[in-house]
This record gives structure tokens, C-alpha cells and sequence, in this order.
């Protein structure tokens, strides 16, 4: 939407008072044994810990692991002797509300969760995030959920769990690699590209033959600024010297915005 002239942008660029740093790791399925012995470890000096899944209930289509079958599991076998809660969408108002008091009041050590917890919540003490099947999440998703630890006086850990290879372990590395949301952003729209502004692609890259959309920003503002103009002093685009204008704009985007009318 910035590209083509729809949003204009204010950056902020520091982090809130008071944010610890957060070390994230991607854990391939020969270091989990480690890593839950490491998450214990955090449990027994105090701390708090999420374990997010993708899903609240298994599915017959997905070989995914879901919140509600694996929490007895966590408590049971991978973190046993700690205080296990269960927090997902589906639960009534009432009900979330007492579990998140319950963590918030250290009386949980542990919430197995879903993405509900992705924004609106505060536990300073919560130091661990363990996410299950972390390739099936978006990078935005990710980064809002990792913002969850790191709240406290306590240097902070995401564990991203997975087996993905190839691109997916690649998109998983840039979060290890760094806690900036706008280098994030910038290697997403590398990655997936921003889709369709007119049509219904939801990733891809527009049909810009010179312009790079991350590498090239100050060009793109410059050259929405200078559109901007041109829709000002000729909105309808009679002018001559805009008449070249005016059929391209009919022949690329007549087919995706059937209402559109440049007379």
C-alpha cells in the first residue's frame, strides 16, 4: 500500500524500556531432548515458559500436534513436576481469563497455548517460548509471538521447533539471526513478495520491470510522490502527454478492476 500510494509510514525504531534481549534457536528433532532439558532447568530457577501449537485439536488432514492432546503430554513426560495450564480461542471468556490469572499469579508454571496469546499479554516472569511446528507460521507471526518473553529482568529464549528444509529452515534462520521487525518485514517481502494490490494473489511480486521493493524504497516514494502529482493536475489524464499513460493503465488493469474508467 506505500508502493502505490495508499499509506504513508512513521518508523519506530527503539524497543520499550525496559525489554530484555531474546536469544531464538531453531531445534531440529534430534535436539529436542536437550532443549526441554534446558526449559526444565529455566522451570526449576523460577521461570515461567509457553509452548505454543498450531493447532486446539488434532485433524485428520494435518500431522500436526494440537494443544489439547499434547498437554498432558507436556506435564506428563516432557516437563514433568511442573504446574501445566491450557489456554486456546475456544475456551469461554471466563475461563481464559482464570487460566492467564493463574500464570500471571505464577500458580502455572507452564501454558500450553495456541496464537491466541500473540497479543495482550504480560508476564514478565514467562523467560521461555517453545513453538511446535514453527515452518506452519508466517515470519510476522512468529516475531509477535517471540515478543511475548523477553518482558522482564531476565535475558529470554524462543526454541523454534521443527523439521522443515530448504526454504522453510531458511525463513526460520532470519529469526535467529535477528529481533528487528523491519528486517523481518524486508526478508519476508524478499521471500513471499506482497502479492496483488489489484487482483487476488495474497504473495508474488508486482509487475515492476525495474524497481526492487525493498532495495529500491526511496525510488518507490519518490516515483508515488510524482504520481500523486499527476493525479492532481490531470485526474482524468486528457492531457497528450499523458495519453501513453492512460492506455497502459487501461491494458494492465481493465481485466482485475472491472469498474475502473480512465475517459
Amino acid at each position: 500500500m506505500t508502493v502505490f500510494g495508499d499509506l504513508d509510514v512513521s518508523i519506530i525504531d527503539a524497543l520499550p524500556p525496559g525489554r530484555q534481549p531474546i536469544v531464538t534457536r531453531l531445534v531440529p528433532p534430534s535436539g529436542e531432548r536437550e532443549a526441554w532439558l534446558a526449559v526444565r532447568r529455566r522451570i526449576a530457577e523460577g521461570d515461567q515458559a509457553y509452548i505454543v501449537y498450531p493447532l486446539v485439536e488434532e485433524s485428520d488432514s494435518l500431522d500436526v500436534k494440537a494443544a489439547t492432546a499434547e498437554v498432558e503430554h507436556v506435564a506428563r513426560d516432557l516437563l514433568p513436576g511442573t504446574r501445566v495450564g491450557l489456554l486456546h480461542g475456544r475456551l469461554v471468556k471466563n475461563d481464559k481469563q482464570q487460566v492467564m490469572e493463574a500464570f500471571k499469579n505464577k500458580r502455572l508454571d507452564v501454558l500450553v497455548c495456541t496464537t491466541v496469546i500473540e497479543v495482550g499479554v504480560d508476564v514478565p516472569n514467562a523467560t521461555v517460548m517453545v513453538i511446535q511446528h514453527a515452518e506452519r507460521y508466517g515470519l510476522a507471526a512468529l516475531h509477535q509471538l517471540r515478543g511475548r518473553v523477553g518482558r522482564g529482568q531476565k535475558p529470554s529464549v524462543c526454541l523454534l521447533m521443527s523439521d522443515a528444509a530448504g526454504p522453510g529452515s531458511r525463513r526460520l534462520r532470519v529469526l535467529c539471526e535477528t529481533t528487528d521487525g523491519f528486517r523481518i518485514a524486508e526478508e519476508d517481502l524478499k521471500m513471499r513478495g506482497p502479492g496483488e494490490l489489484l487482483g487476488t494473489r495474497q504473495h508474488g511480486f508486482p509487475e515492476l520491470r525495474v524497481a526492487n521493493l525493498v532495495e529500491d524504497a526511496d525510488l518507490l516514494m519518490q516515483a508515488r510522490d510524482d504520481a500523486a502529482a499527476v493525479a492532481e493536475s490531470d485526474p482524468r489524464l486528457r492531457q497528450p502527454v499523458h495519453r501513453a499513460l492512460r492506455d497502459e493503465l487501461r491494458r494492465r488493469f481493465r481485466d482485475k478492476v472491472a469498474f475502473i474508467e480512465v475517459a
